[in-house]
């Protein structure tokens, strides 16, 4: 390859592809050159005046009134969370600009292991768009805290770590283990430098002084858990790369592009993700063109934007010799901007070859195929009824102070609150005038029967329940729900099909959206999964819910590593002490 291409450059064999007239952006110096560009075997052979690689069979791209930037790269993302396949996923993210993506597929492996995990990679290695992956670190994300249907230590690690495009570790969401060096997470932590791959952060606490530092010493180069301005600040002066998350639930870009554009502080080690994203954001907004469009609307230079979408990102994960840019030797992932400002993409090549146009995808994608197993994933002890959601109160009390778990809008945070409620025949309900209702997270994987029950206040439901196999990162059975009886409906009509998402009201399903990937994910088009997503958004609408994406936030409810106060099918989870606290708080 090495040859071919200096032979190319040099005139000696001709290109295949020419693309002539563009305005390139040049993410190494941030200008705009005019630049011609050659292409041999997929890859860049050479830039500027490309005329002498013309021969009679090459392809000649006219590039004339547009910007040409390299292809977008996704450097953290749970594909699971757009609840569609891998393959559906490039679909609808190619023709948006995004060439390459960095998932971890944590989710998956909490309910199937390696072999998820290996289904998910080798997915990926039949499509146009680059799929590498992090091994997931944290399953479950909180030993002792929660039960998945997997487990991971150094020796799973050390094994990933020689499969091909897996590129480094997941997010290492133990934090208190990396500080209090836990052996099992430090193990991982090494098999992964030893292997010379990097190890990917999620530091969710606010303090930085002392903490953050100490977890950057453990060699983890990157988080994307930076929520303010401070945040992000904190971890690109200590030279880690700040990851800035704009997702469906959790849109951070408003605070964290602070760090930047308030500041005078080198751009090279900031780079924009998207972490969690549904299929209708995807449709309706896009993918890493919109976090651009989000980050430069908050006042980003564009091509400092782009910079942290291409180049910060490959050079994150060590593969700038072949990503992230527009410069000899790196594949011809390109994408044909018509707007920089607007990022508006209207064609994107990946090696050299035309993938979308206009937004519409112009090659065919393999359909991908699943083991039976991968779709009988939900496994409970018994079909739940109303009395499986009672929370008994001290005998003898008219009304108790409880733990409240509230939820944010806009946000994966929870606060912890106490409140007072009165107790009822001996229980303590939920009580929609206030705002609170019940949470319950059931044991999904080997059918224990374990569950946690909790109060949550800030989905604003009136009625009803929803219940959802999508819950971070254990993706147990979690409901949200005002009345017993939907709350039992709404699980057992989820482990009846597989998994997914539903809302009841009254005794009566009002809408369903089936996941029997692992419960997690559809196997069917992104278009139609959008429709079935906007179904069950309406029919929340139906129970009082206002939020904008109220399944993700409930998702999140479950993830007992990010602050204050969690469920899992163990029970609340006070994550500032990293114990198990009681709903009744006397």
């Amino acid at each position: 390859m090495t040859q071919e291409l200096v032979a190319t450059a040099t005139g000696r064999i001709p290109a295949d592809v020419v693309i002539r007239g563009g305005k390139v952006i040049n993410v190494f110096t941030r200008e705009i050159l005019s630049w011609d560009i050659a292409v041999k075997n997929g890859r860049i052979a050479t830039v500027g005046d490309v005329d002498h690689c013309i021969g009679p069979q090459t392809r000649v791209v006219d590039a004339t009134g547009f910007y040409l930037a390299p292809g977008f790269l996704d450097g953290h993302l749970h594909v699971e969370s757009s609840m569609v396949s891998v393959t559906q996923f490039a679909r609808a993210v190619l023709p948006r600009g995004t060439t390459a993506i960095f998932m971890d597929p944590h989710e998956i492996a909490n309910v199937l292991g390696l072999e998820g995990v290996r289904l998910m990679v080798e997915e990926g290695r039949n499509l146009p768009l680059r799929v590498y992956a992090t091994m997931p670190s944290c399953v479950p994300a909180a030993p002792g805290l929660e039960d998945a249907g997997a487990a991971f230590g150094p020796e799973e690690v050390a094994q990933a770590m020689q499969w091909e495009n897996i590129v480094g570790l997941g997010e290492m969401m133990n934090f208190p283990g990396v500080l209090n060096g836990d052996e099992k997470v430090h193990g991982e932590i090494r098999a992964t430098l030893e292997a010379g791959k990097p190890v990917t952060g999620h530091y969710a606490l606010l303090e930085t002084e002392k903490g953050l530092p100490a977890y950057a010493a453990a060699g983890i180069c990157c988080c994307h858990e930076s929520t303010r301005a401070i945040d992000a600040l904190a971890r690109l002066r200590l030279g880690m790369y700040a990851m800035m998350r704009e997702g469906s639930a959790a849109r951070d870009v408003r605070e964290t592009v602070k760090s930047l554009t308030e500041n005078c502080v080198d751009p090279r080690r900031a780079v924009l993700v998207t972490d969690d994203t549904h299929p209708e954001t995807l449709l309706s907004q896009g993918h890493m063109d919109h976090v651009l469009r989000r980050a430069i609307s908050e006042g980003l230079n564009p091509l400092v934007a782009i910079q942290a979408v291409t180049l910060n990102t490959a050079e994150c994960f060590g593969l700038a010799q072949d990503l992230g840019s527009i410069a000899p030797g790196r594949w011809a992932d390109i994408v044909f901007l018509s707007d920089l400002a607007a990022v508006k993409v209207e064609k994107v090549m990946v090696a050299g070859r035309e993938v979308a146009e206009g937004g519409r995808l112009l090659v065919e994608l393999p359909e991908p195929t699943y083991p039976d197993e991968v779709r009988n994933s939900v496994h409970l002890k018994e079909a739940l009824t109303a009395d499986h959601f009672t929370i008994p109160a001290p005998p003898g009390r008219s009304s108790v102070r409880v733990r409240i778990i509230q939820v944010l809008e806009g946000s994966i945070l929870t606060r912890h609150v106490i409140e007072e409620l009165e107790v009822e025949d001996g229980q303590v309900k939920a009580s929609p005038e206030r705002d609170i209702a019940k949470v319950a997270v059931v044991e999904r994987h080997r059918g224990t029967g374990t569950r946690g029950l909790a109060l949550v206040k800030g989905f604003g439901f009136k009625a009803g329940a929803l219940a959802s196999t999508v819950a971070h990162d254990s993706h147990n059975l979690i409901i949200v729900g005002t009345d017993e009886a939907d709350m039992a409906l709404a699980g057992n009509t989820l482990a009846r099909c597989g998994g997914g998402m539903a809302v009841v009201r009254d005794g009566r399903i009002l809408a369903l959206l089936p996941l029997p990937i692992a419960g997690l994910m559809s196997d069917q088009p992104v278009e139609t999964v959008a429709g079935q997503v906007e179904e069950v958004l309406k029919a929340s609408r139906e129970l009082g819910c206002q939020m904008t994406s109220p399944f993700m936030t409930m998702a999140f409810v479950a993830l007992p590593v990010i602050p204050e106060l969690r469920l899992t099918n163990r029970g609340l989870v006070d994550v500032l002490r990293f114990e198990l606290v009681p709903v009744i708080a006397e």
